[in-house]
């Protein structure tokens, strides 16, 4: 019967949200340069773009982990090139499931973050440019402050996301304890012995407390930022 000790299901907790965190942080400059961009630009292949950014979302994670498998594989495109220039594998790692949570959590901060670029006026870009400020310097200074509000709530909204994926990072980097064994890997795994629903109960109940509070500060975020802009 599995029975995660209290050290176990701690190192379980920790592990998922390392893993969740550092994909959060990770996606957050592609995730707004991909919001920008989609929001700001128009360009032959922009619909393309925004397929493929938001393709996780519709094919099964399953499919999302299979041809993340075939990049990072030893003979793949990206898995060679760590291989071969740097000596390191993110199969059956801890970065693995890391890449896996990211690119299951990227289209939703995207979409999140674009439509909050998308209620910024564009007229107060327009300004500042008349001023002669530069493109990048109205974006740091206009764009991004009025758009915080939607980047925060992407980030939690992430954060989320990345904690509860399961599909992707089963398929893509197995369910090694100790590894990449995070929260819903383990109560895939107690489901699978007789007995276990006792070890499900505390993992779903950890699983709901997590993303709970990441809705809550998610909410206090935005909410203060916000205020802040109305100060501002």
């Amino acid at each position: 019967m599995t029975d995660f000790a209290a050290g176990e299901l701690g190192g379980i907790v920790r592990l998922s949200l390392l893993i969740g965190g550092t994909a959060t942080l990770a996606c957050l400059p592609f995730a707004f340069l991909l919001a920008w961009i989609l929001a700001r630009w128009h360009f032959p292949g922009k619909v393309l773009l925004d397929g493929i950014v938001h393709l996780p979302l519709v094919v099964p994670p399953v499919v999302t982990g299979w041809m993340l498998l075939l990049a990072f594989a030893p003979a793949g495109p990206i898995g060679s090139v760590l291989e071969d220039c740097f000596g390191v594998s993110v199969l059956f790692r801890w970065t693995g499931a890391t890449i896996a949570a990211a690119v299951m959590a990227l289209p939703l901060m995207v979409r999140a973050m674009r439509l909050s670029i998308e209620a910024v006026d564009q007229r107060l870009e327009q300004a500042a440019r008349t001023l002669g400020a530069s493109r990048w310097r109205t974006y740091a200074t206009i764009t991004l402050p009025l758009a915080l509000p939607g980047v925060l709530a992407a980030a939690v909204l992430g954060f989320a996301r990345s904690i509860g994926e399961f599909g992707a990072t089963v398929t893509f980097v197995s369910n090694v304890p100790g590894e990449t064994q995070t929260l819903p890997l383990a109560i895939y795994a107690a489901l699978q012995q007789p007995g276990g629903e006792q070890q499900v109960w505390r993992l779903a109940g950890i699983s709901v407390a997590l993303s709970l509070g990441a809705l809550i500060a998610s909410d206090a975020l935005v909410r203060r930022a916000g205020r802040g802009m109305h100060v501002l």
